[in-house]
Order: structure tokens, then C-alpha cells, then sequence
């Protein structure tokens, strides 16, 4: 399993995933724009309360994705389940 190498909001971090090094500084670059957006906000908030937001609104990204995904996966039985009926 390959070893990343980052900083990330001025955190360094190593760790081993299978991801690609694409694939993590995407993740990356998504974590710091929406810090960025939370900053700009406008309200004064500790950057543990951002932190938390931020790791709130990607959880909930990643339940709807996963919710859409799920209704999509029944949408392809459906429709593979009528082409064998009819087959």
C-alpha cells in the first residue's frame, strides 16, 4: 500500500492508503476550498468549529452520494430484471 506524503490546512499527515497521489491531492484541495469557504464566511468561528463543519458537510456529501448510488444500483435491477423477463 503506497505511503502519501501531505499537508493539509498546515497539518502534515502521512499515512497509507490505496488511493493514487491524484486521488489524495484531489482530496486535498477539496478539504482546503471548503475551509476556505467557512473562513469567508464571515463569522468568527475556532478552527475546531471549523474543522467540525467542514468534516460535517463532507459526511453528509458522502451519505447522499451513497444514498444516490443505492437508488441508482435498485434502478439497474429493475431494469435488468424486466430485460430478462422479456427475454
Amino acid at each position: 500500500m503506497p505511503e502519501h506524503i501531505i499537508t493539509v490546512l498546515g497539518i502534515d499527515l502521512v499515512f497509507k492508503a490505496e488511493a493514487s497521489p491524484q486521488q489524495v491531492e484531489e482530496a486535498r484541495a477539496l478539504v482546503e476550498g471548503r475551509f476556505e469557504k467557512l473562513q469567508q464566511s464571515g463569522r468568527l468561528f475556532s478552527r475546531e468549529k471549523l474543522l467540525t463543519f467542514l468534516a460535517l458537510g463532507l459526511a453528509d456529501d458522502l451519505i447522499q452520494a451513497e444514498k444516490q448510488a443505492g437508488a441508482m444500483q435498485q434502478r439497474m435491477h429493475g431494469i435488468l430484471a424486466e430485460i430478462e423477463e422479456k427475454t
